[in-house]
């Protein structure tokens, strides 16, 4: 509908101008205003339709011209509205829309489009760097933000060196308070303008692909805000939202629900999910809220939610549309993601909608972020009697295609920094945030970092500042720094740690129940059973010298990563490199190794082909 509705520049008779639609069915007027006509209604007259829109050309508006609707309601009342398909806005604290011609951008990722369309991302690796524009790096020329272009250049130079494969970006849809970081939305058509034009994002998605990163897409269809001259009571009436508050309100974000069951609505928002990755080439969207979708009763208690007509708590509408916009973007765009961020135990968000799942192809898994972090904040002394905390995921890590997120909400509202989290003395804290990235990035899933968590900042992040870029240099947070780096590297490049995420073939427990050491100990197996890695973490800071666990086989197994190594900031406590099996009967297997554990550290062990030792005398 973006091709029809909001304001299109076009020539008409030989006449340059604006062609302008939007759907206002209970409106008696409708008027464009804007400077030309000193923002009076009563010049620029749309004409009406049967299906409730409102068209017509201005031929004194040009691209670059800002704008909004004059609706007179059926009251006599006026209203002057955004354009709910404005391809461009006015900076906050304004709120115009703004003609915008999107064509004539000179892409330059076809070859990226064209190898995105035959990628089965399922056994692919999938590192993301979820980031906030606004405040990943600030400028120090007095402006408060550098702008895509500018940002696409240092964040891509940092995201490469990093190993990274996917960027996403926190909501940029259009939004006028900053501290809603873009989840309170009033431009579903429309990047924001605080960081420049339509084209300049345009630039910055063209630039990752070409240096092939993917970029992803903070979409949010749950709701919108009550803000004056964004989408509620449009026309004077509840066009966008139900009437009733009780299905038509969010109480926990004072927003507006979308009436999912309003054919018109529905194309709106599956317009916005098209938009986004037709116009601007994004390789997926992250939908934002699912759960608060899924449930009539999601945050309501009795009596303030309305059943469905089945007397049931799910909308079933939503679930409809969800079902809908996953089906219709992966037949138009092969390759690309849908990832949710859904809370609650709903079956099948991550299944094929023809085998009664949502469609999407990953789901963010909410319960090992709590179940681990919980963990993680235990003093280590008594992580004995929690040690079923980390081994239950794997009771239900394969019912999903899950992506394990640290995010941005795990730092945010006085939860603190994922370091200021970790208990302990500085070392130990240190060492906590190096054994929970180890853990993160060996357990099958794919894998999500909020920016800053790199850095292991001490503060909790603040929209308003841009990261803490002070601590690089500082040993301590070079470590984890590099050690995230190591990390993404070996990620992208052990098949067994990326082909079989989804795939319970490819995990194996070697040891879960060692609660008196709060040792863990597995295995990750590629998707042809020709690679294996071998885990093995210590949760507490005592070294355990002479650590027995199973092997799969016979052979020499490498320390590819210790946590604990010098170059991370750690004791450089290990094994010299690696060690050779013997064939002694250890949980379960013919073959096993003696370790010594660095104190709250992650080793990764990977067999090589000898499995005999060298002559010691040689």
């Amino acid at each position: 509908m973006y091709n029809s509705m909001g304001a299109h520049p076009d020539e008409v008779n030989g006449i340059k101008g604006t062609r302008f639609a939007v759907w206002a069915p209970n409106a008696q007027e409708v008027c464009i205003i804007c400077d030309k006509n000193h923002w009076k209604h009563g010049e620029y007259y749309l004409n009406s339709s049967d299906a409730g829109v409102w068209s017509g050309f201005v031929p004194e508006i040009s691209e670059g011209d800002a704008y909004k609707f004059s609706l007179r309601g059926q009251n006599g009342e006026f209203f002057e509205k955004s354009d709910p398909y404005a391809f461009y806005s006015e900076l906050r604290p304004k709120t115009a829309s703004i003609v915008y011609n999107l064509e004539n951008f000179p892409w330059q990722d076809t070859e990226w489009i064209d190898k995105r369309k035959e990628i089965n991302w399922h056994d692919q690796p999938i590192t993301i760097y979820e980031v906030h524009l606004g405040s990943w790096k600030r400028p120090k020329d007095g402006r408060q933000f550098f702008t895509y272009r500018e940002l696409a250049k240092q964040l891509v130079d940092y995201v490469k060196q990093m190993g990274y494969t996917h960027i996403q970006l926190m909501p940029i849809t259009e939004h006028p308070f900053d501290g809603s970081w873009g989840y309170q939305t009033t431009g579903y058509f429309s990047p924001t303008s605080r960081f420049g034009t339509p084209h300049d994002l345009m630039y910055f998605v063209d630039y990752c692909h070409q240096a092939d990163i993917g970029v992803l897409f903070d979409w949010v269809p749950g709701h919108f805000p009550t803000d004056g001259h964004s989408l509620g009571r449009f026309d004077g009436t509840c066009l966008y939202e139900h009437e009733d508050p009780r299905k038509g309100f969010h109480p926990d974000w004072g927003t507006y629900i979308f009436n999912y069951g309003r054919n018109e609505i529905r194309d709106f928002l599956l317009s916005s999910a098209h938009f986004w990755i037709d116009k601007y080439h994004f390789d997926g969207l992250r939908v934002d809220a699912v759960a608060s979708m899924l449930y009539l009763d999601y945050s309501r208690q009795e009596g303030e939610w309305v059943p469905n007509s089945s007397g049931g708590r799910e909308n079933l509408e939503a679930i409809q549309f969800l079902k809908d916009a996953n089906t219709s973007l992966h037949g138009a765009y092969p390759g690309i993601l849908t990832i949710a961020e859904e809370s609650t135990s709903w079956g099948g968000v991550s299944h094929p909608v023809y085998n009664g799942g949502l469609g999407f192809n990953m789901k963010w898994d909410m319960g090992w972020m709590n179940d681990t972090l919980r963990y993680m904040h235990f003093d280590p002394i008594y992580r004995s009697h929690h040690q079923g905390e980390l081994s239950f995921r794997m009771i239900y890590a394969f019912t999903e295609n899950f992506v394990l997120p640290l995010s941005h909400d795990e730092v945010v509202h006085g939860k603190r920094s994922l370091l200021s989290q970790m208990p302990g003395d500085l070392w130990q804290q240190f060492a906590n945030l190096r054994l929970l990235y180890g853990y993160q990035y060996t357990m099958p899933g794919k894998k999500l970092l909020f920016m800053g968590g790199e850095l292991a900042q001490w503060h909790e992040w603040d929209h308003d500042n841009e990261l803490d870029w002070k601590l690089i240099g500082h040993d301590n947070h070079d470590g984890i720094r590099r050690l995230i780096g190591d990390l993404n590297y070996l990620y992208r490049t052990e098949k067994s740690l990326f082909e079989t995420d989804f795939n319970s073939a490819g995990f194996s427990w070697i040891q879960c129940d060692d609660s008196k050491n709060s040792v863990f100990a597995f295995q990750r197996i590629s998707a042809t059973d020709d690679e294996h890695v071998i885990v093995i973490a210590n949760f507490t800071p005592v070294p355990r010298d002479g650590y027995r666990i199973g092997v799969p086989k016979a052979g020499f197994y490498n320390e590819i990563i210790n946590s604990d190594a010098e170059i991370y900031g750690g004791s450089n406590i290990g094994n010299a490199g690696g060690v050779y099996s013997e064939k002694i009967n250890s949980h379960g297997l013919d073959h096993s190794i003696t370790l010594n554990l660095p104190p709250l550290g992650l080793l990764i062990m990977k067999p090589v082909a000898t499995s005999k030792k060298p002559d010691q005398k040689k």
